[in-house]
């Protein structure tokens, strides 16, 4: 998943020296505390999955991978993007092309695991009694190895093909030849993942409207079991709902951003960027107001409360 993204530090005659360093100050605090929230709030969904018995569940495995997605976009991509936009020093153009890989990798493992989640909650709930059979930790490990497998590929990909900065001296991440190469790889990069995503989830809100129709029909513990699986797919479509709502201007934009002959303004493509990084952050929070385990979870490590016993077979309210 190939990437347009510039240096926007403007160094030309016309740009007051103080303007300048302005915003390269506001870039660094807004860079800085961008990754520290990513940080923060990932390593707590990260710890809270591998430290509490009660979430190790396929789903949450899946989410776990979303996560480390997430937390390296904030340790790995956040930083070095801030630095080329400074350009302190000689080392630029390897920083280009290690961040433009890096991002190719973590935004397509994303995406990918986002596609796996999404099969996992059609299985939960349109065929809940093929569920444990179709959906278990050895099939979860093989998605999250899919994933990440296809987006190290793509990365490498990526990086054969980035060019050194160009005869702006801007750091370009995605530069092809043609124009319809452009849209042709947005399309397999983010398009089809995201239309895959939007049909399943349709398939599944109809189906889910079927069964809140005939809940009255059932036991109490089997409307319980089906009232949960809703709430957590609920949650899960939010999540899917807020990545493509943060991806999907910067993906539009570098879509016609050539078509258009190159007229959309560089500072536009680069606050899209901005918004999809930022994806990374939104995760915790979701899960964090939604779920109640997850409060639990994290207010236990907040607190500090699982390094003076063990706590690992709590069960999280």
């Amino acid at each position: 998943m190939e990437s347009s993204d510039v240096v926007v530090f403007n160094q030309s005659a016309n740009v007051p020296d103080i303007t300048a360093v302005t915003i390269s100050y506001l870039l660094c605090i807004f860079g800085g505390s961008l990754s520290v929230l990513i940080l923060f709030g990932n390593l707590l969904v990260i710890i809270s999955i591998v430290y509490f018995k009660q979430l190790h569940t396929p789903t949450n495995f899946l989410m776990l991978s979303l996560a480390v997605a997430d937390l390296l976009v904030g340790i790995l991509v956040v930083p070095f993007s801030v630095v080329l936009f400074v350009k302190y020093w000689h080392l630029e153009d390897l920083l280009c092309k290690v961040r433009g890989s890096l991002d190719v990798l973590l935004c397509n493992s994303s995406i990918w695991s986002l596609c796996f989640i999404s099969v996992d909650r059609y299985y939960a709930v349109c065929q809940p009694l093929r569920y444990r059979i179709k959906i278990n930790v050895r099939v979860v490990e093989i998605m999250i190895l899919v994933s990440w497998t296809i987006a190290t590929l793509n990365g490498i990909i990526s990086t054969l093909k980035a060019p050194d900065k160009g005869q702006r001296n801007r750091c370009v991440l995605f530069q092809p030849k043609t124009q319809s190469a452009v849209v042709v790889t947005v399309f397999i990069a983010f398009g089809i993942p995201a239309i895959l995503m939007f049909a399943i989830y349709l398939k599944i809100l109809m189906v889910a409207q079927k069964q809140a129709r005939s809940i009255l029909n059932m036991d109490k513990s089997g409307a319980n079991v089906s009232k949960m699986e809703r709430k957590a797919t609920k949650t899960l479509a939010i999540v899917v709902g807020i990545f493509l709502m943060s991806w999907t201007p910067y993906f539009l934009s570098i879509s016609f951003h050539p078509l258009s002959n190159y007229t959309i303004p560089l500072h536009v493509l680069q606050s899209f960027k901005w918004l999809g990084w930022s994806n990374s952050m939104f995760n915790p929070f979701v899960y964090g107001f939604f779920y109640s385990w997850f409060r639990s979870a994290f207010r236990m490590i907040i607190t500090g409360k699982i390094f003076t016993d063990d706590f690992s077979n709590s069960k999280l309210s």
